[in-house]
């Protein structure tokens, strides 16, 4: 028999301190490398994420702004439930954190092949009980309103207001209380016996200024950051809609309320003349509190 003697050679103590250098090496940054780049990924989404709630709900709040009648801006403070106009003084109370305005219903003036309102009278034709309005046709328009309120409130429960007249004094827009004649900026009107007659609720328009061009409402707005964490400084931010103060009601017993975003830390806004500035900030709740991404917007 043969026997055949193989040598097998070992790893000498120099290759063997430089692999576990090499190893140390490669433990220490590899392991740097995937952490850094697995914050990079959960920063990035983070980033993304709050640019989708910051810009979708300032285009939301901005394109509802864009058809407000710009006299009936105001600041509440959801506590008192005090407020001021913004197109007169401004911002003057730090904790009015509501931001609320009465709306050109857009909706029924676009109308889906013509204006269901056409926002012109026909004054030769109107009277103190009845005003004409050509090109109208309120029974339509109540059919959307009714939709658009899901069943809360039809033609009957709208106002018009005239373009040409300045805010009365004492409650233009209702804020102070329910209007129930035609002494304020607000008329409150019903659907007439015709399909282009607008009558007046409460009282009539003797003695009282009728022009031309009008503008129908059927609803105000509100938005709120509410839900707000003052150790995180984390909220919600909500639509309100759907209410009528010339009719006596407020956002927050009567208006529809709608989520429009969460983990918002700042809303804010200013108002110079017609031009309003808003600000939304969104905040993650995985990340520190100096990490917010924050969009504005004016709007005319």
């Amino acid at each position: 028999m043969i026997h055949t003697n193989v040598k097998h050679q070992a790893f000498t103590m120099i290759e063997l301190i430089f692999v576990i250098v090499i190893m140390g090496i490669i433990g220490k940054f590899g392991t740097e490398f995937l952490a850094q780049a697995y914050e990079s990924f959960i920063f990035s989404k983070i980033n993304n994420d709050l640019q989708e709630r910051s810009s979708s709900s300032i285009e939301f709040i901005s394109k509802r702004l864009e058809h407000r009648i710009k006299q009936s801006l105001i600041a509440r403070n959801p506590t008192t439930g005090t407020y001021n106009f913004l197109s007169n003084v401004g911002l003057t109370d730090d904790n009015a954190t509501v931001l609320e305005w009465v709306a050109t219903d857009i909706e029924g003036f676009n109308g889906t092949t013509a204006p269901l309102w056409s926002g012109i009278l026909d004054l030769n034709a109107s009277n103190s009980n009845r005003l004409i309005s050509l090109g109208t046709n309120t029974g339509t328009a109540n059919t959307q309103i009714v939709n658009l309120s899901n069943g809360t409130a039809d033609i009957n429960d709208t106002a018009i207001y005239f373009l040409t007249t300045l805010p009365t004094p004492t409650n233009p827009w209702g804020y102070a209380g329910a209007i129930v004649d035609q002494n304020e900026t607000l008329h409150p009107i019903r659907s007439g016996a015709n399909a282009n007659e607008l009558s007046p609720r409460g009282s009539n328009f003797v003695g009282k200024e009728a022009f031309e061009f009008y503008k129908l409402t059927w609803t105000a707005y509100a938005i709120e950051l509410g839900d707000y964490n003052d150790t995180t400084h984390i909220g919600n931010l909500y639509l309100y809609y759907n209410y009528r103060p010339w009719n006596g009601e407020t956002y927050a017993a009567n208006g529809t309320k709608v989520l429009l975003a969460e983990n918002i830390n700042t809303f804010r806004y200013r108002a110079a003349g017609s031009l309003v500035k808003i600000q939304i900030c969104a905040k993650s709740p995985l990340t520190g509190e100096e990490y917010a991404l924050c969009k504005e917007k004016t709007i005319y």
